[in-house]
């Protein structure tokens, strides 16, 4: 069995997720199950990055959005694509930075604490849907663009673990 502890992550916010990325990356090695990897990088995100209540997966079934691992409150189980930040990023495939929530049309709030969120759609290189990675955090306008490009990349490190 593999014993894995996190680095701290130290220097500039770039550098910071580019160390994240190498330890996503570790995790992820020689593994293609989609519910471990998503375990896995849901535990170091949420321990590794300040500022945040729930840091998880949501699949797509063909339908919905349905919840995967996750680190944080229990959450909403499934998700319309015509609703929330989640059905949101899912339905245009693109990631949405939502600095207040509250402000979001259709916003679901499966935790009353969050205020923020990110949501990086996963999808495969023929445009499949597989369903995206989600981030909350209680403070308002807590992700940027370093933040968003940074979990862009380890949402595609998660994609390309599952060829």
């Amino acid at each position: 069995m593999m014993s894995f502890s996190s680095i701290p992550l130290s220097g500039s916010k770039p550098d910071q997720y580019a160390q994240l990325l190498a330890q996503a990356r570790a995790l992820l090695h020689g593994e293609r199950d989609r519910i471990a990897n998503a375990a896995n990088l849901s535990a170091l995100v949420y321990h590794a990055l300040p500022q945040l209540n729930w840091v998880g997966f949501y699949f797509y079934d063909g339908t919905e959005l349905v919840v995967g691992p996750f680190q944080g409150l229990p959450a909403c189980v499934r998700i319309p694509l015509d609703k929330g930040v989640c059905g949101a990023a899912a339905s245009s495939r693109r990631t949405q930075r939502v600095a207040d929530v509250h402000a979001f049309p259709g916003h679901i709030a499966c935790d009353s604490a969050s205020r923020s969120e990110l949501v990086v759609p996963l999808v495969r290189g023929d445009g499949t849907l597989v369903g995206v990675f989600d981030l909350d955090s209680p403070e308002p306008d807590r992700f940027d663009a370093d933040d968003q490009q940074g979990l862009e990349a380890i949402a595609a490190a998660f994609v390309e673990s599952l060829h």
